[in-house]
């Protein structure tokens, strides 16, 4: 979420400003691969759901156990499901009322239709049958992907024009698309693997609940991404990577990298015990979807500019560097005050 609220941005301008090799090869991983391919912005998306699933065992399951009435549980998914899907078409502009414009998918709706399936399948399905589900999801949207003939392109295009999930989106889906012009990033049957992109954080959220040491949880968790990168690569001779229609080889690739990145997160805060340091991204992600929202409709530059308009003209190649750093402060200090208030948006 820091990335998403601005600091995508300060990285860009910074390597503007400051425009070193390296700053210049890491301002162009904050760019979306334009089709096949995997750039560190890539995974922004598929991480935040990986989480989503992630934390599934620790609240979904742990009530189950607990004797957690089923009935109300299902009925909590199903109200999280329209409300998330609600704030997303307010995300894509719903008040405006200009209904024929109006996208009606994109990342909220993805993240609730990943979080509903994958709640199902977690209180359906035993570690076991939840782990053979997700590859099922996969095969499934490969084979999907794969067999059904596009007309005039025939089965397995899967480029930008003939793959299958624009050919779906091209007629089903109103304009604008999101993020290509033959399709929408979010679109209809990407939401399938969506799904086991959520499975996999939940799988590794029931490996954290084990009572297997710290140290052989760690182990675990880079055992798991390396194998999980290596079969997206191996994959993707067949089934490219590709964000953009969350191609299964994309779901193992980037699951791959967020299990990583929980096992360096989890070595760092929970076995270390090094946890003073995330406070200013703890702020962040105690709000992820009230920042994502509120920067859909309030202008933090502006608020920023409030207290730097008496200086920043002077600062040369710097400014717009200076102008998003203002921008970042203006919305963490905001989410600040939600926090120590302890007000948090629940879905």
């Amino acid at each position: 979420m820091f990335w998403i609220a601005g600091g995508d941005a300060l990285v860009y301008h910074l390597s503007k400003a400051a425009p070193f090799p390296l700053l210049l090869i890491l301002a162009r991983q904050f760019q979306h691969v334009e089709w096949e391919g995997f750039h560190f912005y890539d995974l922004i998306f598929p991480l935040f759901v990986f989480i989503v699933g992630l934390v599934l065992p620790f609240s979904l399951t742990r009530r189950l156990e607990a004797g957690g009435n089923r009935r109300d549980l299902y009925l909590h998914a199903l109200r999280r499901l329209f409300l998330l899907f609600f704030l997303g078409l307010i995300a894509n502009g719903l008040l405006d009322l200009n209904f024929p414009d109006l996208r009606i998918l994109g990342v909220l709706q993805r993240i609730a239709i990943a979080y509903f399936f994958a709640t199902l399948l977690v209180m359906n399905f035993k570690v076991r049958g939840q782990a053979m589900a997700t590859g099922l999801i996969l095969l499934v949207y490969w084979a999907i992907m794969a067999w059904i003939p596009v007309p005039g392109f025939g089965r397995g295009n899967f480029t930008m024009q003939g793959n299958l999930a624009a050919y779906i989106d091209q007629r089903l889906l109103p304009r604008p698309f999101c993020c290509y012009d033959f399709g929408d990033n979010e679109g209809i049957i990407s939401n399938i693997p969506a799904i086991a992109t959520c499975m996999l954080g939940a799988l590794a959220g029931h490996w954290l609940r084990t009572a297997y040491s710290q140290k052989r949880k760690v182990l675990g968790l880079v055992l798991a991404g390396v194998v999980s990168l290596g079969a997206g690569l191996l994959w993707s001779l067949a089934f490219p990577i590709v964000k953009n229609i969350w191609s299964s080889s994309f779901v193992l690739f980037a699951g791959g990298w967020s299990l990583l990145l929980l096992a360096l997160f989890y070595l760092i805060i929970d076995v270390l015990g090094y946890r003073k340091w995330a406070f200013f991204f703890t702020v962040i992600g105690a709000n992820s979807i009230t920042i994502y929202l509120t920067r859909h409709f309030f202008n933090f530059k502006e608020v920023g500019l409030i207290f730097t308009h008496g200086f920043i003209n002077y600062l040369g190649g710097w400014k717009p560097f200076a102008i998003e750093l203002g921008s970042v402060v203006a919305g963490w200090m905001f989410l600040y005050y939600l926090y120590k208030q302890k007000i948090f948006l629940r879905v």
